[in-house]
């Protein structure tokens, strides 16, 4: 079990305080005290592990079922003993990049908090460290815990629209590069708009619940926390609309680019009629003169050999000459 348990820890009054280390004991002298609350941070437990934890805080079978399978969309759930609140942390990796997302799973009681993190993305040791150096933000209860959770997950989706949007930039110059090598973009530009809907299935789903958090009445949440929920709201609309602006972009750049394409396929479709045309003077005199009848015109006369050459090249430069004019050379 200590494997899976990242950091246990009872809060009185804002401030972290030693505790019995079994948690049907923590959990009794939590609900005993006054403005104190049990905080559990668990990483990747399975269906084992969980069961106790589960079952010393009456959690509800399908948000454990949830907790233990991951995968799941950010959702938030009232359950009758507890809140259950589903939000994905995504990282940003520069050397491939690629945007990966992770789960974290804040079951939310009267006087505990339970976290459950799957993947290595937004680990959550940071944020108990900065809400136990602020007191008088902790001491808010539980609530403060899910709240500092959210504001972390969401600021960080800011952080990667913002090295997604560098990205973008660089990709969109190389489009647009005269000389530039475009024999992979179509397929660099599809790698990029995955990333951006791997993106979006984090940022997208969660307005709702963080909504809800914002301007209702929640269950096992403070009542005076929507003003900082509606911060993080905020900051997740923004987020949302940094992620509508990457996809459309990379839409328009997809469209530039295939006409791109297009205008260079018609201009070496120009070039090589142009080519054919002049090829084909030269080829239809010599292939007349070559059919050997007896009787043709100038077939006897000295000087038609050189004739018939020196009209082939002016018939050729007269149409390279043309062609040169009209930009098809």
């Amino acid at each position: 079990m200590r494997a899976v348990i990242v950091d246990c820890a009872i809060y009185r009054d804002g401030s972290r305080t030693e505790g019995p280390e079994d948690l049907s004991d923590a959990l009794a002298l939590a609900r005993a005290s006054r403005n104190t609350f049990l905080w559990i941070g668990l990483h990747e437990p399975n269906e084992e592990e969980f069961d106790r934890v589960s079952s010393e805080f009456g959690l509800h079978p399908l948000a454990v079922e949830d907790a233990l399978k991951a995968h799941q969309r950010p959702k938030l759930e009232v359950y009758d003993d507890s809140l259950f609140v589903v939000l994905k942390p995504v990282v940003y990796e520069a050397e491939s990049d690629t945007v990966s997302a992770g789960e974290v799973m804040v079951f939310v009681g009267d006087c505990f908090v339970v976290t459950v993190r799957h993947g290595e993305a937004a680990p959550l040791g940071a944020v108990r460290r900065r809400l136990e150096a602020d007191p008088d933000v902790l001491r808010h209860g539980p609530t403060t815990v899910l709240y500092a959770v959210s504001d972390t997950i969401v600021d960080r989706y800011i952080e990667v629209a913002a090295e997604l949007q560098v990205d973008l930039e660089e990709l969109e110059a190389a489009v647009f590069e005269p000389a530039g090598d475009t024999r992979h973009t179509a397929a660099k530009i599809y790698g990029f708009k995955r990333q951006v809907l791997e993106f979006r299935r984090a940022t997208g789903p969660l307005a709702a619940p963080l909504a809800k958090l914002a301007g209702a009445t929640v269950p096992f949440v403070d009542e005076h926390s929507q003003p900082f929920f509606r911060d993080v709201n905020d900051h997740l609309t923004r987020a949302n609309e940094q992620v509508d602006g990457l996809d459309r972009l990379l839409s328009d750049v997809l469209s530039a680019h295939l006409a791109q394409t297009g205008v260079r396929q018609n201009d070496d479709m120009r070039k090589i009629s142009a080519w054919a045309a002049m090829a084909a003077v030269p080829t239809l005199v010599a292939g007349i003169y070559g059919m050997n009848f007896e009787h043709m015109p100038e077939l006897r006369w000295q000087w038609g050999y050189p004739a018939a050459i020196v009209l082939m090249a002016l018939v050729v430069y007269g149409l390279h000459r043309l062609f040169k004019r009209r930009g098809w050379l």
